[in-house]
């Protein structure tokens, strides 16, 4: 490659990356998934559109996505907050083993008889778009905030299922007969138990590490908690375990460690997930050939059509029937179940392994990801408003951004006030911040000025709070406190630390 080649694709790079900036802002306008305008770029770029490159190699598309979904499951486990996701554990656990083995079940059922596939096309389709996607889910869901309990579920089922998923396809994709369904559940059952059992090892070790040894610069944290969190998915995956289930165990154990610089690190964490997903999703849409789905259209819509309808909520209905939840919230968990880029990706393994009508395998997977993901994306905030689970406390919840202030040893947060919460009406001087926490300036319709005690907070406003190290987990605390039970937080009991 030369220097004007170089020079060429750092461009075509940037532009991309741009357009996919932008992408970001139309998703957050319109309600649709971000990973629909990346894949269009995608697509756009392609043969059958203005660019027309060509790209048709799956196996390398395969690589950068196993590559671009490490990346993104570790974002999701930094992130992932234990003292949310705990209660809703149980939960989550069995929607990723027993729901995805009985949505397996009927969407292949569904794939042979409805639409003619043969059995292991079938399986194979079934495995794979059993998978939800964290990423499609919260960016639609981030709108509309809903209680604890659903949201850790089904975050923690995304970052759960894609490990069983992945064992199954790969299965069902080997040459020869497939192996008996004991055996398939055993190998299941061991290689997340080693997936599992690593993720956990590594992120501890890691967590003790970097509590104990002090790096030269703060820049090196981020870094090394991302090396920490692929190594455990490299170590799971060379002992045959599940690399995917150890990386987010293990990136959710550092996550919660209270790292030093854990800010800096979830902020970094964050940017490396976006390239991942958009990078991820333009390979994804130039892999693609549109003018070969015409023929695929109808299998594609009759098994996503039997996947939402049936496969799916009979699926979180049964697997959660154990558990104390409402018929709403398996309503809604059941309409969230939205599949992204992981399952296109997953489905190039037959297409890698030579499996017969991999391409149709993989071209009814796209074609329904898009289809259904158009549908259900845009009227989840709906549902929920419908189900009377998107007006709960919950959904007054703060949004919170932190930003160390490393040589005051303080943070700056910016809480942002938004319809709904309770904190409208409440003084300044009312929220009852602790010691070394104090409210520094109000932005109010564009224009700043800093609050007295006596200050009226309204809808709509921006606080910036500058806390101290020792107190800032306190400060955002009692700010969420008081966004729930608002002046009365301490008398209603919203103030009160959660346990775990």
């Amino acid at each position: 490659m030369t220097v004007h080649h170089l020079n060429e694709l750092l461009l075509v790079c940037s532009l991309v990356l741009l357009l996919a900036v932008a992408a970001v802002r139309i998703s957050s306008r319109s309600g649709l998934p971000s990973l629909l305008l990346y894949l269009g770029i995608g697509i756009a770029i392609g043969q059958d559109g203005f660019g027309n490159v060509v790209f048709e190699d799956a196996e390398l598309t395969q690589v950068i996505g196993y590559a671009a979904l490490v990346v993104i499951l570790a974002e999701g486990g930094l992130g992932t907050k234990w003292k949310e996701i705990k209660p809703a554990l149980p939960s989550a656990v069995a929607m990723s083993t027993v729901g995805v083995g009985l949505s397996v079940g009927i969407t292949a059922t569904a794939a042979h008889f409805l639409v003619g596939l043969e059995w292991r096309q079938a399986l194979i389709i079934g495995a794979v778009v059993s998978s939800t996607d964290a990423a499609a889910v919260f960016s639609v869901l981030r709108r509309v905030p809903l209680p604890s309990r659903i949201t850790g579920t089904l975050e923690a089922e995304s970052g759960f299922n894609d490990a069983p998923v992945v064992i199954l396809v790969v299965a069902f994709s080997t040459v020869g007969p497939v192996d008996e369904w004991y055996l398939l559940v055993g190998k299941i059952i061991l290689e997340l138990a080693i997936g599992a059992a690593i993720g956990l090892a590594v992120g501890w070790l890691g967590a003790y590490g970097l509590r104990h040894v002090a790096l030269p610069a703060s820049g090196l944290y981020p870094i090394a908690v991302m090396a920490i969190a692929v190594t455990a998915y490299a170590a799971g995956a060379m002992v045959h375990g599940s690399g995917f289930l150890a990386v987010y165990l293990a990136s959710m154990i550092l996550g919660n460690a209270k790292l030093p610089h854990s800010p800096a690190t979830r902020g970094f964490a964050d940017g490396l997930g976006w390239i991942a997903q958009i990078g991820m999703f333009v390979l994804l849409g130039l892999l693609v050939t549109p003018h070969e789905l015409s023929d695929d259209v109808l299998p594609a819509i009759v098994v996503g059509l039997v996947l939402t309808v049936v496969a799916r909520p009979v699926s979180v209905f049964l697997s959660l029937a154990p558990f104390r939840v409402g018929w709403r919230e398996k309503a809604l968990m059941s309409w969230a179940g939205l599949r992204g880029a992981v399952p296109i990706i997953i489905a190039t393994i037959p297409m890698v392994s030579g499996v017969a009508g991999s391409e149709r395998i993989f071209n009814i997977v796209f074609i329904l990801v898009v289809v259904y993901t158009l549908i259900q994306g845009p009227t989840l905030p709906s549902l929920a408003k419908i189900l009377r689970l998107g007006d709960s406390s919950e959904a007054a919840d703060l949004g919170i951004e932190s930003a160390p202030l490393e040589r005051l040893r303080g943070h700056l947060l910016s809480v942002a006030v938004p319809r709904g919460s309770r904190m409208h009406g409440v003084e300044v001087g009312e929220l009852r911040l602790p010691p070394g926490a104090a409210v520094t300036l109000v932005v109010r319709d564009g224009e700043s000025f800093v609050p007295l005690p006596s200050t009226v907070l309204a809808r709509g406003d921006e606080l910036l709070v500058v806390a101290t190290d020792p107190v800032r987990d306190a400060a955002e605390h009692r700010l969420r406190a008081v966004a729930k039970g608002g002046k009365l937080a301490s008398w209603l009991g919203t103030d009160r630390e959660p346990a775990g």
